[in-house]
C-alpha cells in the first residue's frame, strides 16, 4: 500500500505516467491501475522509477483488458523491452494475480 506522501513526493512520475498513458491510449481504469501499481511497487532508487513507470502500465493493461505488447509500452516509456520483461510478472502477483506459467 501506499500514502498520500508517495503520491505527492512522486507527483511529477505520475503526471510522466499520465502521458505515457495517453500515448498508449489506456482508458481511465487501466491508468488508474497502473497508478496503484506505480505506487505500490515504488523503488527506492530514482534510476528504477521509469522501470517500473513501464512495467505498471503494461500490468495495468493486462489487468483491464487494453492489452498493448510489451514492445510498445516500452517504447512508449522510453525503456527496453527487456526492461517490461524482466519485472512484469513479479508486479502482476504483487497485485495479487498468479502470473502465466508460459
Amino acid at each position: 500500500m501506499y500514502s498520500a506522501r508517495d503520491q505527492v513526493e512522486n507527483e511529477a512520475w505520475l503526471d510522466d505516467l499520465e502521458g505515457v498513458a495517453e500515448r498508449l491510449g489506456y482508458g481511465e481504469s487501466a491508468r488508474s491501475r497502473a497508478v496503484d501499481l506505480f505506487l505500490s511497487n515504488l523503488p527506492d532508487d530514482e534510476r528504477s522509477k521509469r522501470a517500473m513507470l513501464a512495467t505498471s502500465l503494461y500490468v495495468a493493461g493486462l489487468l483491464e483488458g487494453e492489452r498493448r505488447t510489451q514492445a510498445e509500452v516500452a517504447d512508449a516509456a522510453g525503456v527496453a523491452r527487456l526492461t517490461v520483461q524482466q519485472r512484469w510478472k513479479a508486479v502482476l502477483e504483487s497485485a495479487g494475480h498468479d502470473a502465466p506459467e508460459w
